[in-house]
């Protein structure tokens, strides 16, 4: 079995990586019939071509600049963030092998068996957040009136700018998709006509305390999805450096162990497969990486800026919040 680990030390660039990685894997799966194989070099394929040929980005990124400018004129006294990011190939590794564990796990737990091929394959053709843009938004004290709270005034803004970003966008050739129901949010400030279409964190919160709005789109030009996430500061500091980031480590640890304790080894190849990659994946050592890019900053940070570990930005904005003088009497 082959691993991205496997070529992570050559001094490769992650392009190069990616494209042996997919080459192997193919090969792999046409010597062992080995179907998800097939589809986990597929899934790769659409990161590496989102990485080298990404024109469309251009175009896409301006109509989310649209927003931008909508937010600067309707909340001046804001302070927001506009950030695009294609996914880093190694979180998107951990996520495809991760689903694989996770759904595999759910399936055998409920029905003492191993799910059909086409039910796990179907599963893995889910990915719809390659592409994702997050807005972070913070208002500062100055600008609060006597009485009010922070908190309570950034989540009535944050939900009020969900309110309109559907319909904004969708305007701008983008189609709304439905959420399924997952996370489907209870909270009074999202309209019931867009309430469908979000994954609401914010209102259920996961167990470190993980804040956050989710909406996904569909690029009616470039004919690929790209995820919003819409999160105050205190949410996405949270999320970044807190508590949601840190702890979630040791609990996603904790949880592939369980899982690999249910699964008897050798009965499931897929799982055994997915397990190892993930597990390797976990045990990286970053500061020896040798990817032609940045060195590590030390054995648990490493800043890339080319797509292997924190992800390639694509659209950075920034807004001040405008001085207090110009909008209190």
């Amino acid at each position: 079995m082959i691993t991205l680990n496997d070529y992570l030390y050559s001094g490769d660039t992650v392009l190069r990586i990616l494209q042996k990685y997919i080459e192997d894997l193919r090969e792999e799966s046409r010597m062992t019939h080995n179907e998800i194989d097939l589809a986990h070099s597929n899934f790769l394929i659409q990161i590496l071509e989102l990485l080298e040929h990404n024109d469309f980005l251009t175009a896409q990124s301006q109509k989310i600049r649209d927003f931008y400018k909508y937010m600067a004129k309707e909340y001046p006294f804001l302070a927001f963030t506009f950030k695009g990011r294609i996914k880093s190939l190694i979180r998107a590794e951990e996520k495809f092998n991760g689903y694989i564990v996770e759904y595999i796990y759910d399936y055998y737990t409920r029905n003492h068996t191993y799910p059909p091929l086409s039910e796990l394959k179907n599963r893995l053709s889910c990915f719809r957040d390659f592409i994702a843009y997050r807005i972070v938004i913070s208002l500062p004290g100055c600008h609060l009136k006597p009485g009010q709270d922070k908190k309570e005034e950034e989540l009535k803004y944050l939900y009020e700018i969900a309110n309109v970003l559907p319909r904004f966008l969708e305007e701008r050739g983008f189609t709304s998709e439905s959420a399924r129901g997952i996370r489907a949010s209870t909270s009074p400030l999202l309209n019931e006509t867009v309430k469908p279409y979000y994954r609401d964190y914010i209102c259920d919160s996961t167990e470190y305390g993980y804040q956050s709005l989710h909406i996904t789109f569909y690029d009616n030009s470039s004919r690929s999805y790209m995820e919003v996430q819409l999160r105050t500061k205190a949410m996405d500091d949270n999320a970044e450096i807190g508590p949601a980031n840190h702890l979630g480590y040791e609990k996603r640890q904790q949880n592939e162990r369980v899982r690999r304790d249910t699964i008897p080894e050798g009965e499931c190849i897929y799982f055994d497969e997915a397990y190892e990659r993930g597990m390797k994946l976990l045990r990286l050592d970053l500061s020896k990486l040798d990817v032609s890019m940045f060195s590590a900053v030390n054995n648990s940070l490493i800043n890339d800026g080319c797509g292997l570990y924190r992800g390639r930005l694509i659209l950075p904005y920034e807004h001040l919040s405008r001085f207090q003088n110009d909008l209190i009497d």
